[in-house]
C-alpha cells in the first residue's frame, strides 16, 4: 500500500537511490563492492528476494564495461552463496528481464533478481486470490539476512 499510495512524480530511477547507501535496515542494503549493492526487492517475489544492480544506469549488460560486468557477476555468485546459507532454500531462480517486454518492471536499470526457493512454496493465493503472502516484514527478513552478507562489502 506505500507503493500505491505514494504521490507520484519525476523521481528518478529508484535502483540509482540505493547508490552510496551504506548497508543498513532502513536502506534495505545488504552488501556493496565496487560499484555494485545488494538489495532486498521492496515487492519480493518471495521471502529473501534479492536483486545485484550494478552503479551504472545502464539497461543492457552489454553497456557495462568489462570491469562493472565482471564485478556484478562476481557478486551475484557470492550474493547466491550467502542467500543460500541464510536460508536454506532448496533452489534459487537468478536472472534478468531485459526490457519492458521480457518484464521488466524497471527496465533502463539492469539488475539481477536472487529468489530462494523451496519445494512446494507456490500456493493458491497467488492463483484464486492474485495475492502474495509475505511470512516476514522486509526489515525482519534484512536483520536475518545482514549477518550472512557483512563479509561481502568491499571485498572482491
Amino acid at each position: 500500500m506505500e507503493f500505491i499510495r505514494r504521490p507520484k512524480g519525476d523521481e528518478g530511477c529508484v535502483l540509482c537511490g540505493y547508490v552510496g547507501a551504506a548497508p543498513s535496515r532502513d536502506s534495505g542494503v545488504l552488501a556493496q563492492r565496487d560499484g555494485v549493492y545488494v538489495v532486498l526487492n521492496k515487492y519480493p517475489y518471495t521471502q529473501a528476494h534479492l536483486m545485484v544492480v550494478p552503479q551504472p544506469h545502464v539497461a543492457d549488460p552489454d553497456e557495462l564495461d568489462g570491469e562493472a560486468y565482471d564485478t556484478l557477476w562476481r557478486l551475484v555468485r557470492d550474493a547466491r552463496a550467502c542467500l543460500v546459507r541464510a536460508t536454506g532454500c532448496q533452489g534459487m531462480n537468478v536472472g534478468m528481464n531485459l526490457g519492458s517486454a521480457a518484464g521488466a518492471g524497471i527496465a533502463e536499470h539492469l539488475h539481477v533478481h536472487l529468489v530462494p526457493r523451496w519445494v512446494g512454496d507456490n500456493n493458491f493465493m497467488p492463483v484464486i486470490g492474485n495475492v502474495r503472502i509475505m511470512h516476514e516484514y522486509l526489515e525482519a527478513t534484512w536483520d536475518h539476512l545482514a549477518p550472512h552478507f557483512t563479509a561481502l562489502t568491499g571485498g572482491a
